[in-house]
């Protein structure tokens, strides 16, 4: 297979856990005979830099030409009075390109049991996918701004707002991943106080009549943060809207260890995606060597399973990931007192000598 991959490394640790994932891509390319071409473009306070702005229309044309999208992370102090938010960017391209759906699969290990706070009996046998609506709600919502008042004061307005069509196709998407895993489908809102809550739950109950044979669950996002630490085996897949996905899966963290380790795809209806690990840019980190590529490496894997449908290289690095740690790889991040701490490049190292 021939396929070209936009490369959008961005700030932070991001050029540096994305250049682990190309090379494990490379890996794959060799080994089961594909060819990967790369278009490496700016974003986010990089491109602030050359351009002014955080994503530029050349940026996004390579974005739309190509098989699929490797995508690090933005941001940092030293943007955060850029007359343009740098996150503006990213929002932009999951806006333009129409990737709706943010799936962010957590999975632990249980020789990392030590890097989560939680006990290992809670740990044991996680894996869930939480789907989160990407293009709606209060990130897009309009209108939006600060309004002075009278007295001196500032109004503030964001809003919340869902359609039909939004809402629906987030929640098929979730059935449908469903039927191939455990089918069992929990649909989060805030139902009790929201009008949008009460209509995404109208929506789920109606699209689950479509699926009879996946179960459906309705929970309020407060007690179903509290259940995800609480009781996470409890869960398979997991939909919502999208600043209770960004918050939840964030959240979710914690059950692995560390935000280092969760990968993520953005998808829309076509087979082009935006993949990244769900971690920020980490500037107090960067330029050491130190941040853990895993989240970034295990995208590369979403990468080639939804957008270029090779799910055996897909599950070839899975496997390779799970057999570094197994054999005592760690980053800093997930090292327990005493283990050995790997760095960023040692990491990769240790996956691509794992890749079958």
């Amino acid at each position: 297979m021939k396929a070209l991959i936009a490369v959008l490394a961005g700030d932070g640790i991001g050029p540096e856990v994305v250049a682990g994932a190309m090379r494990v891509l490379e890996m794959v390319a060799a080994k089961y005979g594909h060819q990967f071409t790369y278009d490496e473009c700016i974003v986010g306070g990089a491109s602030i830099d050359a351009h002014g702005v955080p994503l530029v229309d050349s940026t996004l044309e390579a974005c739309k030409h190509a098989d699929a999208i490797l995508f690090g992370a933005v941001g940092g102090p030293k943007w955060d009075n850029a007359p343009v938010r740098v996150e503006r960017g990213l929002l932009q391209l999951r806006k333009d390109l129409g990737l709706y759906a943010n799936l962010r699969p957590v999975k632990t290990y249980p020789q990392l049991s030590h890097a989560s706070p939680l006990k290992d009996e809670r740990l044991k046998g996680v894996d869930l996918l939480v789907l989160r609506e990407l293009t709606g709600g209060l990130y897009y919502g309009e209108p939006r701004g600060r309004t002075p008042q009278a007295d001196g004061s500032v109004r503030v307005v964001d809003t919340l707002a869902y359609t039909t069509k939004e809402i629906r196709r987030i929640v098929d998407l979730a059935f449908r991943l469903a039927q191939g895993r455990r089918k069992h489908v929990t649909s989060v809102d805030k139902a009790n106080v929201l009008e949008s809550g009460r209509y995404w739950r109208e929506m789920a109950i109606e699209v689950a009549q479509d699926y009879p044979d996946v179960k459906l669950a309705h929970q309020l996002v407060d007690s179903c943060a509290m259940r995800l630490i609480q009781w996470p085996t409890d869960f398979d897949v997991i939909v919502t809207e999208n600043m209770f996905g960004d918050i939840l899966t964030d959240e979710a963290g914690v059950l692995c260890g560390s935000l280092g380790m969760l990968p993520s795809a953005s998808l829309g209806d076509g087979l082009r995606g935006l993949y990244e690990p769900i971690h920020g840019s980490a500037p107090d980190i960067a330029g050491k060597g130190i941040a853990n590529p895993v989240g970034t490496i295990l995208s590369a894997a979403l990468l080639l399973r939804y957008s270029l449908k090779l799910d055996a290289e897909a599950l070839a690095i899975e496997n390779a990931v799970e057999r570094a740690i197994a054999d005592g790889f760690r980053t800093a991040d997930i090292a327990a007192k005493g283990e050995t701490v790997s760095t960023t490049t040692q990491m990769t190292d240790a996956i691509l000598a794992r890749i079958g």
